[in-house]
């Protein structure tokens, strides 16, 4: 007997293109919610052929929308819009990644579909939210890293900020996406009418989230985050240091107990007894002879070597993977994050790995991403209950 899967009953109604909300709602079909994707009839959404392509889509299409149903809607017909109006009361949470007004002038907006539907938990992620001053803007992740202040963090400091090489702030804000949906289906149980909500992230804030004490560090001493290159600002030592055979070691020394450790594996008990190092506001002021005193030992050694040591001592260190590195690691199949599938034509691949692990409840990949419109006669028929003969005539009309 299979174990029940934490979302299971929750049905989700994703209207969303490109990264964000698709994200968000792949992480829910993972871990058991019914998640319908909504397409354009013909294109289908544009990640399909984004990237490296197999077959009729890219594979990373394959691994963003698996376990997910796909439909086919013209969101711009009339019609397309009531299959829309008549699917809200049977689903609990609508994801949205339209740019803010799009969906109201299809008659589709969060207050439309409350009236409709008064449970409805409406998820809607843009790059700049729902309201304020540049709520009509156009918004993508890349420009949300940039305005959400983490670009210009990204780098060195004498050369031209740099991004993160995936897309970060569309799957931080689809990450909060679920976390704020899982909210509300909460509030939503506990509340005696049963009442959704709308839940509003924005892809600037999502990114903006991410940087620590950057705002009071500020507005209290005026100081202002720059690039740092491989560095920690005012947490050392905490760096990449070269190897003897031109490998690179990221090194974590900075609690003061793990740096006496760390001292000690490289032969400097004078560093390790100095006073002067003994706390993080010490080292910090002298990160760089630190580092110098590190780079020294890892250059006399290789890459192997250098981690065997660090980890008789504990002290946290670790290699810079690729994905080729990833795909030979011990740890990553052992925790089950390299998971075996079959494509189209037999052939065999590897997909990440469900993320969180739960103990009881696991999530798990039932399917990989679906052919364009490959569920229409399942939930058309199952869920609206139309027959076959208004599906061809849908068909024809181009509407589904």
């Amino acid at each position: 007997m299979s174990k029940k899967m934490p979302l299971e009953g929750i049905r989700v109604l994703e209207m969303g293109n490109f990264v964000a909300a698709p994200f968000a709602g792949k992480i829910m079909a993972e871990f058991g919610a019914e998640v319908i994707k909504v397409e354009e009839p013909i294109s289908g959404d544009p990640l399909r052929s984004w990237r490296i392509m197999y077959g009729h889509s890219s594979i990373w299409w394959y691994v963003q929308a698996r376990n997910k149903k796909s439909i086919t809607v013209n969101l711009r017909n009339t019609k397309g819009q009531q299959i829309i109006r008549q699917l809200i009361p049977k689903v609990d949470v609508v994801l949205e990644n339209f740019k803010p007004g799009t969906l109201e002038k299809w008659g589709l907006g969060y207050e439309e579909l409350k009236r409709i539907n008064p449970s409805i938990i409406m998820t809607r992620i843009s790059g700049y939210g729902q309201t304020g001053p540049y709520r009509d803007k156009a918004g993508f992740g890349s420009v949300a890293e940039a305005i959400g202040g983490l670009r210009y963090l990204t780098g060195y400091p004498d050369r031209p900020p740099v991004r993160v090489g995936i897309a970060i702030g569309d799957l931080v804000a689809g990450l909060y996406a679920v976390i704020g949906t899982l909210m509300a289906l909460h509030v939503r149980k506990t509340d005696k009418e049963k009442k959704g909500q709308l839940v509003d992230v924005a892809l600037y804030e999502s990114v903006f989230s991410l940087l620590e004490g950057a705002l009071p560090e500020y507005v209290l001493s005026g100081v202002v985050r720059e690039r740092t290159g491989s560095t920690l600002p005012g947490v050392a030592p905490s760096n990449t240091y070269e190897c003897k055979d031109g490998k690179h070691v990221v090194i974590g020394g900075n609690s003061d107990n793990i740096f006496q450790r760390l001292m000690r594996v490289i032969g400097r008990t004078d560093i390790a007894s100095d006073p002067k190092y003994a706390n993080n506001q010490g080292r910090a002021e002298n990160a760089e002879f630190i580092d110098q005193a590190i780079e020294e030992w890892t250059k006399q050694h290789t890459l192997e070597e250098v981690l065997k040591a660090l980890d008789q001592a504990s002290v946290p260190a670790g290699p810079i993977y690729s994905i080729r590195d990833i795909v030979n690691d011990l740890q990553y199949k052992e925790r089950d994050m390299l998971l075996p599938v079959t494509l189209e034509n037999g052939i065999d691949c590897l997909f990440p790995g469900i993320v969180p692990k739960l103990s009881g409840t696991p999530g798990q990949m039932k399917w990989i991403g679906p052919k364009l419109g490959e569920h229409n006669e399942e939930v058309y028929t199952r869920i609206l209950g139309y027959s076959h003969q208004q599906l061809k005539e849908l068909k024809a009309e181009g509407v589904i």
